[in-house]
């Protein structure tokens, strides 16, 4: 946060600089009275060697930073036990010096169904929303971009951004740990935005995309990942209490109405890139995650259903222009 706060005029944000400074506060004063998680995460950073990677690979599917040799053994072991207490990974995979962190989900599937079909990222202001581990931050800073900014409230993911960046120093990246609603109106200054696994968790869809829409300058780009129902027809699924084992999720809408709020909240162009089931070769079960995952998610006789009885997991990329 602190990087952020002192490369303000650099990144030309000084329009926002009080909100910027206010919430940096209000998120240090948790940061610096640490309960529950967010102590055992920050004694688990406390602990790790210091250690740094002279070479990083930011642009293969697995991000890869230093080699073995680069450091001792014990201090390898060290870096693996201070990561692995960071633990449930989400979102990767990265290799650390050697350490494979086989992540939940396969990110770079998603990855490789959109890069080649947005606007080049050279230059670009970028907003990465639910940024997780950074992993899509850290594939992003491959091509060059001007900065790039992420907002992850779960202090989990939050903390496994700040080990990374330990390791990899990336000038240009930054992560508040904050939401999407906690973040300063920045209007019409990104010139892509990312929304990739959030808008199904929002009461309000309508509404997060409109305040994207005037972040993003005239012109700018906004990439939508989310659930949706594999129909043309005008509908919506709105889980009576859970969806796939997640309390959180509130609208899955077919494809014409995820276009339909894209239009509503004023973007133009907007185009459906991908479609694609979740699978096991995408999300899955491993010893860095320690929790459920997609096979405890979908009806065991039934992999086309969730355990619910809704239609599995499917999503979808959409693109569109502010």
């Amino acid at each position: 946060m602190e990087n952020l706060l002192n490369t303000i005029n650099q990144l030309e944000l000084n329009v926002c600089r009080a909100e910027i400074e206010t919430l940096i506060r209000s998120k240090r004063t948790i940061l610096d009275h640490p309960v529950g998680n967010t102590l055992k995460y920050q004694k688990s950073l406390e602990r790790m060697p210091v250690v740094s990677a002279c070479e990083t690979w930011l642009d293969q599917d697995r991000i890869k930073a230093g080699r073995p040799s680069d450091i001792s053994e014990t201090d390898q072991k060290a870096l693996r036990s201070c990561l692995f207490h960071l633990c449930p990974w989400r979102k990767g995979p990265f290799d650390l010096f050697g350490i494979e962190i086989d992540s939940e989900w396969q990110s770079y599937i998603k990855w490789n169904r959109f890069i080649h079909k947005i606007k080049p990222l050279k230059n670009r202001r970028i907003l990465d929303i639910g940024s997780s581990s950074g992993y899509y931050m850290f594939r992003t800073a491959a091509h060059d971009p001007f900065m790039v900014l992420g907002v992850e409230p779960q202090m989990t993911f939050y903390f496994q951004f700040l080990a990374l960046q330990r390791i990899m120093a990336i000038d240009n990246v930054f992560v508040l740990p904050a939401t999407f609603e906690e973040l300063p109106g920045i209007n019409d200054y990104f010139d892509t935005v990312f929304c990739m696994g959030i808008l199904y968790h929002r009461k309000s869809p309508l509404a997060m995309l409109a305040k994207i829409h005037d972040m993003l300058k005239t012109g700018g780009e906004v990439v939508v990942e989310n659930l949706i129902l594999e129909t043309d027809d005008h509908i919506c699924l709105c889980p009576e209490s859970r969806y796939a084992k997640m309390r959180n999720v509130f609208f899955i809408p077919g494809i014409r109405v995820m276009e339909f709020w894209l239009k509503r909240a004023g973007f133009t162009d907007i185009k459906c890139i991908d479609i694609s089931k979740t699978t096991a070769e995408e999300q899955r079960k491993t010893q860095w995650i320690q929790t459920e995952s997609l096979e405890d998610f979908l009806d065991p006789e039934n992999g086309n259903l969730t355990v619910e009885g809704y239609p599995a997991p499917v999503r979808a990329v959409f693109i569109a222009t502010a």
